[in-house]
This record gives structure tokens, sequence and C-alpha cells, in this order.
């Protein structure tokens, strides 16, 4: 994944905080005594206190504080400008920083709302590229495992796909792809994960839909070999020889190395050894299971 340091994120960022070099200075931290509760007790007083009130001096306080990696304190700084001075060029900018550290902090939701207003409020920004595409970031990072509910993994499709149709010649669009794949697998692992579980159950006509809809939606993604082979077990056990004997050709046709294909064809020809590996099929294990 592209997280925190990425070089996508902060080629964009520097941009942003560029104007730090020609502002007048301003430290946010030159006082603090080097507590973390000091600096959480008196985070505001020392806003309200230190810091260069105008736009561009509460602007440049929050990238200080971003550099330092005090997402929470950037956050407010950059909130403030938008309170303060709502009317400002600083004030455009500071929406999408204040997202970024809200991302930061790993307060996906937030940062989700505050793009959405960025996105909804400044369509022709010149950064609307990358809001769209942290907004994504926003989603991507919250994917669970293939074991849990795949919601997230498909609001973050859909997000990253955004990316993909609105900005396709860009690097987010590229990276966008990218992350595509790995929801896509993501998804599929759920698909084999229930149809293991429905064939493990002997609800076999449950089991086909989820590996089929694997073959069939899921085609690019590393689940197809195991979902051909299952298909091949379960037609099997069906004694339905002859779509067996076709499912297993179309595993050996498009992935003739496959230890799964090498499984599948020792289950239809005699004699013929499984794959070496401690991954016996499922009919195996119920023929091992009685004998």
């Amino acid at each position: 994944m592209i997280r925190r340091n990425s070089p996508l994120l902060s080629a964009r960022l520097a941009g942003l905080w560029l104007t730090l070099a020609v502002l007048p200075g301003c430290s946010l931290f030159g006082n603090w005594d080097g507590k973390q509760s000091s600096l959480e007790t008196d985070r505001v007083a020392r806003v309200n206190n230190t810091v260069d009130r105008s736009p561009e001096g509460l602007y440049a306080a929050g990238i200080e504080a971003l550099q330092a990696k005090r997402f929470q304190v950037a956050v407010d700084l950059f909130d403030q400008v938008e309170r303060d001075h709502p009317f400002s060029t600083w004030a455009t900018n500071a929406k999408l920083m204040s997202a970024y550290g809200e991302y930061q902090r790993n307060r996906y939701t937030e940062a989700i709302g505050a793009l959405d207003r960025f996105i909804q409020l400044h369509p022709a920004h010149r950064d609307i590229a990358y809001a769209y595409y942290l907004r994504a970031l926003c989603y991507y990072e919250q994917i669970a495992d293939s074991q849990r509910d795949q919601r997230g993994t498909e609001q973050a499709m859909a997000a990253l796909q955004d990316v993909v149709n609105r900005f396709p010649d860009t690097a987010y669009a590229r990276d966008a792809r990218l992350k595509l794949d790995l929801g896509r697998d993501h998804l599929a692992g759920k698909e084999m994960n229930i149809g293991r579980f429905y064939q493990r159950q002997k609800l076999y006509g449950a089991a086909i839909g989820r590996f089929r809809r694997v073959v069939e939606d899921y085609q690019t993604t590393n689940h197809v070999p195991e979902a051909l082979h299952r298909l091949t077990e379960i037609y099997l056990t069906l004694g339905l020889t002859e779509e067996a004997q076709k499912t297993a050709a179309v595993l050996g046709h498009n992935f003739p190395g496959s230890p799964w294909y090498q499984d599948s064809y020792a289950l239809l020809v005699e004699g013929a050894p499984a794959a070496p590996g401690d991954r016996p099929g499922f009919v195996r294990r119920a023929w091992n299971a009685v004998f």
C-alpha cells in the first residue's frame, strides 16, 4: 500500500506547503517543554498565543505541525484558517490539508467528510485529482481481510474507480488501478471462503454458485485456479463426470503448471499423483476420512 511516506502523496503536498519558504518565521513548538501532557493540555493556548493569526501565519503553523507529526494540532490550525478567514485563498488549501491531517491520524470518516466537502465546493481546483485520490486511500486503507465483511472493499473499489475514470492519465490513476486489482482479490477471497464453507456443509449448489462467480467475475485474481479445482471436486462428488472433465480441461488450458490442476488431474485419472504439499482436495480428504 501507499501509506504515510508515499512519494505520490508527499509530492503533491510539497506544492501546498512550499509557501513556508517565503512566509515570516513562526514556531508552534519553540517553547514546548517536551512533555506529551504539556503538549495536549496547552495546545489551544499555544495556538492562540504564539501563532501569527493571519491566514498565512496559521497555515504556516499548520504545515510546521504536519512536519513535526503533530497532526491534531495541524488539523486545529487548518480548521482555524477556515473559521477565521473563510474567504481567503489560504482557506481553500487549508480544507485539503485538514483532511490530510485527519488521514494521518487514521480518522478516515472525518477525512472523507472533509474531502467530500472540498470536492463539492471546489470541483475545478488544481488539486482536485489529489482530493479524489486521498479520499480513495481513506477507503482503501480500511479494507478488511477476506474473512470479514467486504462492504468496505466495495466502497474502496468504487472510490478508486472514480479516480481512474476522472483522471485516467495521472499517476493517481495508475496507482488506483493497482489497488483495484488488490480489491478484486479481496472480494474473490471472500467468495472462496464462503464457497469452501458451503462445500464442507455439502451445500453443493450454493458452493458452485460462489466458485463460478470467482471464475466469471474475478478472472484476473489468483483464486481462479482453486475455484476451478473446487468445481471439479464438487462435480465428481455429484457424479457429473463430464462437467468435472470440462472444468478440469479449462483449468489445465489456462493454468497448466498450477498444483490445483495437478490435483484435479489426479482426481480424474487413476494413479496420477496429486500435487506435493499438505493440501489434498475435498474429495480426497473425504475418501481418507472414510477409509
